[in-house]
């Protein structure tokens, strides 16, 4: 999948996750990490959401994601629907959830 925009998903509201991902003029995953449990969990954050963009097949972006306490489905759901945002896809492609 390939980043052409920028695009967001969720909000900024306590047990929640803001993600922004758009095109990277450098190579890889740029990953920005701000979360109220960074010390805790901010590995798994990381991990979760690489993970995440590695099954839609994003392998260049530039990805923020700003965590209010989001559970990990939660923050699954929010980096899935903000890359297909910036991809430009409508239609969902289940197998690679």
């Amino acid at each position: 999948m390939e980043i052409i925009k920028d695009a967001l998903a969720g909000t900024l509201e306590s047990s929640d996750v803001m993600v922004r991902i758009g095109p990277s003029s450098e190579p890889g995953i740029q990953l920005e990490l701000e979360s109220l449990v960074k010390q805790q969990f901010g590995a798994a954050i990381e991990q979760v959401t690489r993970e995440t963009l590695a099954k839609l097949g994003v392998t260049n972006a530039a990805v923020a994601v700003d965590d209010k306490g989001a559970l990990e489905c939660v923050l699954r759901a929010r980096v899935q629907a903000a890359a297909m945002r910036a991809a430009g896809q409508a239609e969902i492609v289940w197998e690679a959830l």
